[in-house]
């Protein structure tokens, strides 16, 4: 039996100092939850190629993370200065066994 989604995370966070646009994850005290620790793929997705833009962090790299998961090969864009969460985005496709593409440059 896995655990209820509704009390498995705490209900709330200590105070985010606000970084200047774009943030980085890397910066935050309270890593951001992207399903790296829980999220179990099904292969829905296998053989499949996902663009993913904003892929370094936030939903983007939750979805990622989840494409990789379920079997897809991804390509992620982001802003060049976020290098560093591009790059542990990319850790987490490749240890799920897919291939990851990293575009820097604003689309």
């Amino acid at each position: 039996m896995t655990d209820d989604p509704r009390t498995s995370h705490p209900t709330s966070f200590p105070g985010e100092p606000q970084q200047p646009r774009p943030g980085l994850g890397a910066n935050m005290k309270t890593k951001p939850d992207h399903g790296e620790e829980s999220y179990v793929g099904k292969g829905l997705l296998k053989g499949k190629v996902a663009l993913i833009t904003g892929g370094d962090s936030g939903i983007g790299k939750a979805v990622a993370i989840a494409y990789a998961r379920e079997g897809a090969d991804v390509a992620i864009s982001y802003l060049a200065v976020e290098q560093e969460d591009a790059e542990d985005t990319r850790a987490w496709v490749e240890k799920a066994g897919q291939r990851c593409v990293l575009l820097p440059g604003d689309i």
